[in-house]
């Protein structure tokens, strides 16, 4: 359905001759209209709802449960500004462990990043480098000055951890509520219907060059 929706544009493939007046064109979708959604716009807690993908989902089942049409999956994209639905889409638990030993030699062991602990001056989750973690540094622990070993204050994150945990975020979307969801792909087609210009042919269709 969305390919259906997305305008075509026809542009000039070589000359077709001398003194090249003319052009062989080519049609093809017109991806560089890329409709994005301004991320203010997830503040507005009556247009959009949290959903946590449950593991295994997909794009299109989402759309199912949510719009009552997995075809409706370019939706659930679009609104949440993913471009690549392998890459920005969450993996299953199972495809993990497959992602993992493939891409990398020993992702159980190899150190990612370390992440500090709530202490003192520190925030939890603040990256810092192996230097921090084999260092001792001075503390202020309840307005006592204290020497701690990097160890206490942060610890080391596995590259499994931090594949696990990056995908665990990707979980988080937000649906457009039912009520608007009609507005939206209404909006979205009229967004993407040319208008008069000097290479315009028709609603669906332009040309370059």
């Amino acid at each position: 359905m969305f390919f259906n929706i997305v305008p075509n544009i026809s542009y000039d493939e070589k000359p077709i001759g001398y003194p090249f007046s003319e052009s062989d064109y080519v049609t093809a979708k017109n991806f560089f209209r890329r409709y994005k959604v301004n991320e203010d716009a997830f503040s507005y807690a009556v247009i959009f709802k949290k959903y946590s993908i449950v593991d295994g989902e997909r794009p299109e089942t989402v759309a199912k449960k949510a719009y009552g049409d997995p075809f409706y999956d370019w939706v659930v994209l679009l609104t949440n500004n993913v471009i690549n639905s392998y890459y920005d889409w969450p993996i299953s638990n199972y495809n993990i462990t497959n992602a993992l030993e493939s891409e990398y030699d020993d992702p159980y062991g190899t150190i990612k990043y370390y992440e500090t602990y709530e202490v003192g001056q520190y925030s939890a989750g603040m990256r810092v480098d192996r230097e921090f973690f084999e260092g001792t540094h001075k503390v202020n622990v309840n307005g006592e000055i204290q020497t701690l070993a990097g160890n206490l204050l942060c610890r080391p994150v596995t590259v499994a951890e931090w594949f696990t945990a990056e995908n665990e975020k990707k979980r988080e979307i937000y649906l457009l509520k039912p009520v608007y969801f009609r507005q939206f792909v209404d909006d979205f087609k009229k967004q993407n219907l040319y208008k008069k210009d000097a290479n315009y042919i028709s609603q669906r269709l332009k040309k370059t060059g």
